[in-house]
């Protein structure tokens, strides 16, 4: 029976300023993960991975590897058939590729709709949503619909919305990857603000190598199915400062992708 370990990893997540995670109490453990559909080959096989409160962490892998399928089980949309996780006993908040906002509700209301799912009063709620809205610069948006917005500002919305679960965990299922490369850009900004101002804990997952060290503090590889972390990087201030080691970190990441692509081929 897959043994299923539920930490309260929550606590103290909020607030924090974006750092290395070091020192910190760890807010996701994977430990020998596998993961099998029926009688096939195995999707995921020994994931052992290890991420702290507050610690943003890049999940890369060529498609197909089984990136989605690790993101549902430390969501609880799935389960593993082998190993043990610790996931924060508050749960994930889950944000995908696709913004998924219903058309018939305003920007708001899209992010009322979380909140209202929470418990949150009417009047707090409205309150709470437009503070959330103008977090993701869409102050100026409130009341348009879905079809009004521009595929940068909807996904602004479902991270708003995202936010609004009140969760110390945010997983990112390619969220940027349908938009255009200068709206992605535009976006990875304002989720490092978003992410240094609120304290969460994120995992994003991405085949975009240039995103992950964009983004990450760490870039974590998944080999080809079956998916097992066959490396890891971590990504320093001077990537972030400095383009020339940023390029030499993109270019050896790229090779390695490059390499376990081959080698499952």
């Amino acid at each position: 029976m897959t043994e299923l370990l539920i930490a309260n990893a929550a606590a103290g997540a909020h607030g924090a300023t974006g750092g290395d995670g070091e020192g910190r109490a760890p807010a996701v453990v994977l430990e020998s993960l596998g993961k099998r559909f029926g009688e096939g080959a195995p999707v995921l096989e020994d994931i052992n991975a290890t991420v702290n409160q507050g610690e943003f962490v890049a999940l890369l892998g060529a498609s197909g590897c089984g990136k989605s399928t690790l993101l549902n089980i430390i969501s609880g949309l799935d389960v593993p058939t082998t190993g043990a996780l610790e996931v924060p006993e508050d749960g994930a908040a889950f944000m995908f590729q696709d913004s998924s906002l219903f058309p018939w509700l305003s920007a708001r209301g899209n992010v009322e709709l979380a909140l209202k799912l929470r418990g949150v009063s009417s009047a707090d709620r409205r309150v709470r949503a437009v503070e959330l809205l103008e977090l993701v610069n869409l102050g100026h948006s409130l009341d348009k619909r879905p079809h009004e917005l521009s595929g940068g500002m909807r996904q602004r919305v479902a991270l708003a919305r995202a936010l609004a679960q009140d969760r110390p965990l945010l997983l990112m299922d390619e969220p940027f990857a349908a938009l255009d490369a200068i709206t992605r850009d535009l976006l990875h900004n304002e989720l490092e603000r978003v992410w240094k101002e609120t304290g969460r804990t994120i995992i994003f997952v991405t085949h975009n190598v240039r995103e992950a060290v964009r983004l990450g503090q760490r870039v974590l590889l998944l080999s080809s199915r079956p998916g097992r972390v066959v490396a890891e990087w971590q990504v320093s201030e001077e990537h972030r400062t400095n383009a020339g080691a940023a390029g030499q970190l993109t270019g050896d990441i790229t090779a390695r992708l490059r390499e376990e692509i081959r080698r499952h081929a």
